[in-house]
């Protein structure tokens, strides 16, 4: 691990937030007055184009070490344990992510309060969950490049993930539109605190150490509320029909997932 002084603690840490931070970005658009069907259908897409992106993402990265195990395995240099042992973090974290989602509903259903979260709230919430947990892997990654000297390589994944981020913010906020009532700048603040806060305790954890098996769990459980998320979205998207705009505000998701990767790719992560 490279030497580091105060000065480029502070400037990794720094980093981290910066990538973290730009969630915030995309969440003044959840207090638009009065948008109109059209743009609360884009903008559920949307949301939905760029969550399928990160499912894509998330899944891909985490999929790494169990994908290197078993070519060990298979070329007679790794046992059978590793395999068994990254199967058995990756799926039980999709298992995880997903059910955990699926039962915390059910209770708030149960509850039937009236204190209780309006549903574009809670899938507000479960969207900002599923991306902070995502965005913790993301800070991982950039507190690791860090500590071993590639500040460069480091930077260009600032600039990606920020950019990520940014799009991210949109996705968070996109129950939103259907609200009739306005959310607080209080409630938008929290959930970028939820969205991008892990960017930063993920860089900070990265500098000092990180392993397969961490950034396994964490990635296959954002997978997997992440899905579940999209799920709902979908039930919203079909009843508001608009297939068109749909069609349309999927693609834009998906394409804005892929273009701001391609940050992340070209500098070699």
């Amino acid at each position: 691990m490279a030497e580091r002084t105060l000065a480029s603690e502070l400037q990794i840490l720094a980093m981290g937030s910066i990538a973290g931070g730009t969630i915030f970005l995309g969440l003044p658009i959840g207090r638009l007055k009065k948008a109109s069907v059209s743009l609360r259908s884009f903008l559920n897409a949307l949301a939905i184009g760029i969550l399928i992106f990160l499912v894509w993402d998330v899944l891909a990265h985490g999929y790494v070490p169990l994908d290197t195990a078993l070519g060990r395995l298979h070329d007679h240099e790794g046992g059978l344990g590793p395999v068994l042992g990254y199967a058995t973090l990756f799926i039980g974290g999709i298992t995880v992510g997903l059910l955990s989602l699926v039962y915390y509903e059910n209770w708030l259903r149960s509850k039937n309060s009236t204190n209780a979260a309006s549903s574009p709230k809670q899938l507000s919430l479960l969207i900002a969950s599923g991306i902070g947990l995502h965005n913790f892997g993301e800070g991982l990654a950039i507190g690791a490049s860090a500590s071993k000297g590639a500040i460069g390589l480091a930077t260009v994944l600032v600039i990606g993930f920020a950019l990520h981020n940014a799009t991210e913010g949109f996705g968070i906020v996109a129950p939103l539109a259907s609200e009739s009532v306005r959310p607080s700048w209080n409630f938008l603040f929290w959930m970028g605190v939820i969205g991008g806060g892990p960017t930063f305790l993920g860089t900070l954890i990265g500098t000092q150490f990180t392993n397969d098996a961490l950034s396994t769990v964490f990635l296959s459980l954002a997978a997997g509320s992440i899905l579940y998320v999209v799920v709902q979205l979908l039930g919203v998207a079909q009843r508001g029909g608009l297939r068109v705009i749909l069609g349309w505000g999927l693609v834009a998701g998906l394409a804005a997932g892929f273009i701001t990767d391609m940050v992340v790719t070209a500098g070699g992560a």
